[in-house]
């Protein structure tokens, strides 16, 4: 998109975003998003992603995210453990490896930098 937009997060359709099986270390969780801003450049982006309850490991980007709904626990090696709920914001560093306990569905607004 090149203009000024709203979306009502909670009601945005979403694909499917498949994971890669090694990042499954138990249950059958389902991952989709949507890309709503992407800069010219592909350096900066903006969506909205959910993933269903299991638990999963990632390394990753240089992100700022809002929780919409569900929970999760997100233990980041090497650093600190985060409760997040709806309305919960958090910063995750690039290059962090993590691994996501999600509890209920968990939907989240993000902003991505590369």
């Amino acid at each position: 998109m090149t203009h000024s937009f709203a979306l009502h997060i909670p009601d945005a359709e979403l694909e499917p975003e498949p994971l890669d099986p090694e990042q499954i270390v138990s249950g059958s969780p389902e991952v989709t998003g949507k890309v709503v801003w992407e800069s010219e450049d592909g350096r900066r982006i903006r969506g909205i992603w959910q993933i269903t309850p299991g638990v999963v490991t990632d390394t990753e980007a240089d992100e700022l995210f809002v929780v919409i709904s569900g929970s999760a626990t997100i233990e980041v090696g090497g650093g600190p453990t985060l409760e997040v709920g709806p309305g919960d914001m958090a910063v995750l560093r690039e290059g962090d490896r993590t691994t996501w306990t999600v509890h209920e569905t968990l939907r989240k607004a993000y902003a991505i930098n590369l």
